[in-house]
């Protein structure tokens, strides 16, 4: 199966557009931002081929960009498993960042807002603020904290910062319209307390951004062009440039939603996958049965056959649902070409000995290799062979076991016919790994 040749969607021909309109200075730079706090799964390769998918048709660059602003759930053990999955999937990034190594910046830029009378510390509870907040069908109701003087937003901001309130107590809220028909443009939060000890930073931050607030200006400080992500971030776009917009910074990119893969029969949810993993339904996030790549890895998959299935579904702005067994398709499609099918002819000599002729089936091996091995009177099989060939008589030990060639097994094998090629067959894969590289027939 060669690699499927990659066709046209909607991103890349806004991309196209971009390049050809002369945006960006000619730039094509995106970025695949995971959360560290789980496995990936087969849902995240759809967006990794298409991110580095892009970098690579357009010459542009992209990073690996680890979004660790919610220490409660982050774990170094994700960041290194990501980082194995995405080389695995055959791409590598142009630079690796992770959303904490911004966190000074992004302190300072919470400051500014308060500066420019477009943050304020609010001291509402959760459940006041949503309360607050309204619904689709109400308006909002601004909070009594929301017209404070900014020097006292930035010295309770500072004081979050050093520790001195509980979780919950006090949060810093953009100051946007209770009124707005988008509800994320309502107030929403920017910073949030939590005494939790971060992976990287260790207790050096108490008070840690918002994703809505990280994510846009992290793409901006990278110099990100196009912003891919998944579709329920569509309602989230109008805040993504509100942010960068507000604080008035040279680069914006730009914001490109796509729908997310859906599998039949398959867990595509990181949270119910964790909670296998945690009540030991699943041997682990790599366990074979799991949608995780790490899992498809061990259960056989190819990383040729996961881009080929991934380019082949497309990139749309619908959600649907793709049946598994295109996936498993592609897989058996790649697996036809490289797995390692060999015909093994057995040919006994009076002597007691066996020449063994082996050939190669795969479809790759177009050359006409063959490789001959000669055994002594005695052939190694394992137990269970020896168990389905032989009478129970001749049980022994249940341990690595030796046949023998000879007038006896000569005779087996007239009487029950296949017994002593299966044997042989199940010795072909070992055979081959000890006598590598084959050899062309001679003409």
């Amino acid at each position: 199966m060669a690699e499927v040749e990659v066709g046209s969607n909607f991103v890349r021909e806004i991309v196209e557009e971009d390049l050809k309109n002369g945006k960006n200075g000619g730039r094509v730079a995106t970025r695949f931002p995971p959360e560290p706090n789980g496995y990936l799964h087969i849902g995240h390769a759809k967006s990794i081929c298409l991110n580095f998918g892009l970098a690579k048709q357009f010459g542009g660059t992209c990073n690996l960009r680890f979004d660790d602003t919610d220490p409660v759930k982050e774990d170094t053990e994700y960041c290194d498993s990501i980082k194995e999955d995405v080389r695995w999937l055959g791409f590598d990034w142009n630079a690796l960042y992770f959303a904490s190594d911004y966190f000074d910046q992004l302190y300072a830029w919470a400051q500014e807002l308060i500066r420019r009378g477009k943050a304020y510390v609010c001291e509402l509870t959760p459940e006041q603020i949503r309360e607050y907040r309204g619904n689709f069908y109400t308006p909002g109701k601004e909070s009594p904290w929301r017209n404070r003087p900014a020097e006292e937003s930035l010295d309770l901001l500072e004081r979050m910062k050093r520790g001195e309130f509980k979780e919950g107590e006090r949060v810093l809220r953009a100051k946007i319209d209770m009124n707005h028909k988008n509800m994320n443009m309502r107030d929403p939060l920017i910073y949030r307390i939590k005494h939790v000890s971060h992976h990287r930073t260790g207790d050096k931050w108490c008070i840690y951004p918002m994703y809505d607030f990280a994510h846009g200006l992290s793409d901006a400080i990278e110099g990100i062009t196009h912003s891919v992500c998944t579709l329920e971030f569509e309602d989230h776009r109008i805040l993504y440039d509100w942010f960068i917009e507000a604080l008035e910074l040279d680069k914006h990119p730009q914001q490109i939603e796509f729908a997310k893969l859906n599998l039949t029969y398959t867990v595509m949810s990181k949270r119910r996958l964790l909670s296998l993993v945690k009540d030991g339904v699943v041997m682990g996030w790599n366990d074979p049965r799991m949608p995780t790549i790490s899992g498809m890895r061990r259960r056989g998959f190819p990383p040729e056959a996961i881009r080929a299935f991934c380019e082949r579904i497309g990139v749309n702005k619908r959600d649907s649902m793709v049946d598994v067994a295109l996936l498993e398709h592609c897989v058996r499609e790649r697996l036809n070409d490289i797995a390692p099918r060999i015909m093994g002819v057995p040919k006994i000599k009076s002597s007691g000995s066996m020449r063994l002729i082996i050939r190669p089936m795969n479809r790759l091996d177009r050359a006409n290799c063959r490789l001959a091995v000669n055994f002594g009177s005695t052939v190694p099989i394992s137990w269970k062979m020896r168990r389905r060939s032989f009478s129970a008589s001749r049980r022994g030990a249940k341990c690595a076991c030796v046949m023998p060639i000879s007038s006896s097994a000569r005779a087996s094998t007239k009487t029950k016919t296949g017994t002593l090629s299966k044997c042989v067959v199940r010795m072909i894969p070992r055979v081959l790994a000890a006598n590598r590289p084959m050899v062309a027939k001679s003409k």
